[in-house]
């Protein structure tokens, strides 16, 4: 049955202030979050960036979120709230609540007799547990799961279908792995030998700390020698390239195929942009923020804002993009001058 909660209630829940006709309209029932334009009379939307102002007083939404200080029509109903986007992500949460495991085991699922499960862990369809590893309890395993020897996976994880961890590889609590991602691949390591590239075995290991999400196709190789570590909080898109030895501070986030060289070392609460690639054997203070497509080959300070590529620091960056387009009327006027 659908969750409901009337505009009183949800104004409760996000710490927001109602901000309307309030006796006529906080008893009214909202079933979910929807976006201006598509939200019904029973739904809450919100305002969290200045384009879709436009599409505010055409909203047939219950009520609306939008920041303390919005100037709106008065007469909308809204909900003050400090961060529009922030209140949407508790109320989707409140309205689409993760599933709970249950100890569900699907018959086709290959599960070793040295593996130890807690007892509500959910194994689905075509799952392989190799000897030895172990998954804390409320865990839940998707369809053709590959878990291989000595893996550890804490509590409250979710492996979504077709993700890989390999060998002796350690998730924390509440670990979110999205489909096809791969944990503990071999990092890309060989040594010329004047015939050949001889592969350099990669005996380490990757260990994500809590609250941990992998997006889909998104690969992180194990160390060569000591490990490849994701810290607690960050959160990486779909196919991204961690290499080996990489670390990869608390609460960093990034988008969609960043790739990250062997042994470099990020800082905490990092943020990139899509396609960004960044050298190995480089250190990244905490606090970066680099635009998509970067290139990044040497040390980044702490706190920068950083663009282009070879990545330079932001407002550098803008005003070399903006020379970049003239180059040709300063080449013809260069070359008029040495006529």
């Amino acid at each position: 049955m659908p969750k409901t909660l009337s505009l009183a209630e949800v104004a409760d829940l996000i710490n927001g202030q109602l901000d309307g006709q309030v006796e006529d309209i906080k008893h009214i029932q909202v079933t979910g979050i929807n976006t201006l334009n598509d939200s019904g009379k029973n739904e809450i939307s919100f305002l969290s960036n200045k384009r879709y102002l436009k599409d505010l007083t055409s909203s047939k939404a219950a009520a609306i979120l939008v920041a303390d200080n919005a100037k709106v029509d008065e007469h909308l109903c809204v909900i003050r709230v400090k961060d529009p986007y922030l209140s949407f992500a508790c109320l989707q949460r409140f309205f689409h609540p993760d599933l709970t495991a249950s100890g569900k085991r699907h018959a086709s699922a290959v599960i070793d007799d040295s593996a130890i499960l807690a007892d509500d862990v959910d194994v689905a369809a075509g799952v392989i547990i190799d000897a030895h590893s172990r998954i804390g309890k409320g865990t839940r395993v998707g369809a053709g799961c590959v878990i291989g020897e000595n893996v550890q996976i804490g509590t409250d994880c979710l492996l979504h279908p077709k993700s890989v961890i390999a060998d002796h590889c350690i998730l924390g609590n509440e670990v979110i792995l999205q489909s096809g991602a791969i944990i503990g691949s071999d990092g890309f390591g060989y040594a010329w030998s004047g015939t050949q590239h001889l592969k350099i075995p990669q005996v380490g290991r990757v260990i994500l700390e809590d609250d941990v999400e992998i997006g889909a196709n998104t690969c992180i190789d194990r160390g060569a020698i000591g490990d490849t570590v994701i810290e607690r909080g960050v959160k990486l898109d779909n196919q991204i390239q961690i290499a080996h030895n990489v670390r990869i501070g608390a609460y960093s986030i990034m988008a969609g195929q960043v790739g990250i060289a062997g042994s470099t070392q990020i800082g905490s609460g990092c943020q990139f942009g899509g396609q960004a690639a960044i050298a190995g054997h480089i250190n990244i203070g905490a606090g970066v923020k680099l635009a998509a497509k970067s290139g990044v080959m040497s040390d980044l300070e702490a706190g920068g804002i950083y663009a282009g590529s070879p990545a330079m620091p932001h407002r550098l960056w803008l005003k070399v993009s903006a020379l970049t387009t003239k180059l040709p009327e300063i080449w013809k006027a260069q070359r008029a001058t040495k006529n």
